[in-house]
């Protein structure tokens, strides 16, 4: 009878693991260009010099839930090339890349883990690849953006988070 019941203790601690894991899911259910635009204000004069460019890169990532166990994740980058002698604007190429992700049996600390750096890792190659092809299309030799490491960037921002959450909590027992 003794080892009936620990059979049946052990076997339901087997089904409960079992739900846990079934529990855990993370899906891309769909990914999209959501905004997109280039600009190059000086054409065609700046196809008529060596083109010397200077990339500033700027990047963005946002989250939000849109139903329930839904996410949309967006990455903006937008790159903004000028000739490096003369200061005039070559390109300006922008867009912000999303995807829908549905993400459930996480939560917390992990939840947000994962939507400011899972995903993101997920969509940059398809934001990356955009932005060369509209480069591209311009005229312009593909960018060809290097990797981006969203892990450390999430991390970065935890640490500022932290920083300016200690430093208020400081003002406030002053």
């Amino acid at each position: 009878m003794a080892e009936e019941n620990s059979q049946n203790a052990a076997g339901g601690n087997q089904a409960a693991a079992g739900q846990q894991k079934q529990q855990l899911q993370f899906a891309v259910q769909r990914i999209y260009v959501k905004d997109i635009s280039f600009e190059a204000p000086n054409s065609p004069a700046v196809f008529q010099q060596p083109f010397k460019p200077k990339v500033g890169l700027d990047l963005n990532t946002s989250s939000r839930k849109v139903g329930e166990e839904l996410y949309e994740v967006s990455i903006k980058v937008t790159a903004q090339v000028r000739h490096s002698e003369e200061g005039t604007t070559s390109f300006l190429a922008e867009i912000e890349q999303a995807g829908l992700f549905r993400i459930s049996g996480i939560e917390g600390a992990q939840l947000e883990h994962t939507l400011g750096a899972f995903c993101p890792n997920v969509l940059f190659p398809y934001a990356r690849e955009c932005i060369d092809n509209l480069v591209n299309r311009g005229g312009f030799p593909p960018l060809m953006l290097a990797p981006v490491n969203f892990e450390a960037i999430f991390a970065q921002k935890k640490k500022r988070e932290a920083e300016q959450a200690q430093q208020q909590g400081e003002q406030t027992t002053q």
